[in-house]
């Protein structure tokens, strides 16, 4: 089917930079009248990070998930159906890698579709039908298209420079007590964790949609949402069963999965990167209806 552009996740990605400006700007504005300087050097510090960031990206998630680039010859039939999701979403071919875990799971990295690796476990190989796998791929596929990694690492910018001040100003306010300046590090202290809060909240929210569009993508490109529906329950169900450690092991890849390996109750919906799963099989669900009616 034909690819169908999210104008939905344009418009949120459009809003939510606009958002982050203005708390940024506040932000420096604060820090710069209790300082009397602009905080350049941690903006300096958050702009190196950012740009490691962004252009390593794809090696950095490789690295921390033990995933492995995989040739042709390796794997001819996970080759072939990356190939042909990328064709028909028309992009370049992303590379392709394996990571070894009990977790059946998948990831897209990368800054652009120029520099794109879509990752599955073994284990998520050998639980899906093909049918199943293609549309896992094709989601992967469709955050490559929309580049969803490129958006997420602007717009955590600020979260970073809030971060940095949140973990390090009670430490350099021991240092500064001496001269009377510890009380505006503790201030830039209290100002910092309310900006990485509304930060957070505004990167979150546009990380669960970007997962709705990534399904709404996968449904157009295969035109099956029912085979999707499939692998999340598939993939979730599996996850009740697989031990907390192992789950553990990979989980600072949360945000990457297509489902993440660490969810539940104690984690607020507003603070998740991902929507629920009887969300999104409700969209899925409403899609199937649509693509129904559509036009061959």
């Amino acid at each position: 089917m034909q690819w169908k552009r999210d104008f939905g996740l344009t418009m949120r990605q459009i809003m939510t930079w606009a958002l982050l400006l203005l708390v940024y700007l506040i932000f420096l504005t604060i820090l710069g009248s209790l300082f009397g300087i602009g905080p350049w050097s941690l903006v300096a510090i958050a702009a190196v990070m950012a740009f490691a960031q962004y252009f390593f990206s794809d090696r950095l998630v490789l690295m921390s998930t033990g995933a492995q680039e995989v040739t042709e010859e390796e794997y001819p039939e996970l080759h072939r159906i990356v190939e042909k999701l990328a064709a028909e979403a028309g992009i370049p071919k992303p590379r392709v890698a394996i990571m070894p875990s009990p977790v059946p799971n998948a990831f897209a990295t990368g800054r652009s579709p120029s520099h794109a690796v879509v990752a599955a476990t073994d284990s998520i190989m050998r639980l899906l039908t093909r049918d199943e796998l293609e549309a896992v791929l094709a989601h992967e596929i469709s955050h490559v298209k929309n580049r969803d990694v490129m958006t997420l690492t602007i717009a955590s910018f600020l979260a970073m420079v809030a971060a940095i001040i949140m973990q390090n100003a009670w430490l350099f306010s021991l240092g500064d007590r001496r001269e009377g300046s510890g009380g505006a590090w503790m201030a830039a202290w209290a100002v910092s964790i309310i900006v990485w809060v509304v930060a957070t909240l505004l990167i979150r929210s546009l990380s669960r949609y970007r997962e709705f569009a990534a399904d709404a993508g996968s449904a157009y490109i295969t035109g099956k949402p029912r085979a999707l529906i499939s692998a999340l329950n598939k993939i979730s169900g599996r996850m009740d069963i697989i031990p907390p450690e192992k789950k553990q092991e990979v989980s600072g890849a949360n945000a990457f999965f297509i489902i993440p390996a660490l969810s539940g109750n104690s984690i607020m919906e507003l603070f998740s990167t991902h929507p629920t799963l009887e969300k999104r099989v409700a969209a899925l669900e409403a899609l199937d209806e649509e693509i129904r009616y559509m036009p061959r």
